[in-house]
């Protein structure tokens, strides 16, 4: 079994937009949690933005990483914006409870005027 996680990253003002492409599990979760927290430092992010549209899998420790980067980013009043879901991914957020502490939407177009970025 192959435990595959691409991201593309990208940074507009403060907030990080993450394109995750592949497995967020146990074995590719800390690769990016470090990449995520090096940059939510060196550029003051408030707000991370996880564009979900070719991710097809994640279990628990994907759902511990968005708690973790969600409770960082809340002591600076920012905040987590979840995206482009499937529907496996869109299960494991409302069953996990992550819809009522992360903003969820449809697309990046939506997330950008959300944010009021341009």
């Amino acid at each position: 079994m192959s435990y595959v996680l691409n991201v593309q990253m990208l940074i507009k003002k403060n907030v990080l937009y993450a394109r995750l492409d592949g497995e967020l599990d146990q074995h590719t979760v800390e690769d990016l949690r470090v990449r995520i927290s090096e940059l939510i430092e060196k550029y003051q992010i408030r707000y991370l933005v996880l564009n979900f549209n070719k991710l097809q899998f994640m279990d628990s420790s994907g759902v511990g990483f968005i708690i973790g980067r969600y409770n960082r980013l809340k002591r600076i009043a920012g905040g987590v914006v979840l995206c482009s879901m499937n529907e496996h991914i869109r299960k494991l957020v409302l069953l996990s409870g992550l819809n009522k502490i992360c903003s969820i939407m449809r697309s990046e177009e939506e997330v950008n005027e959300y944010l009021g970025v341009a």
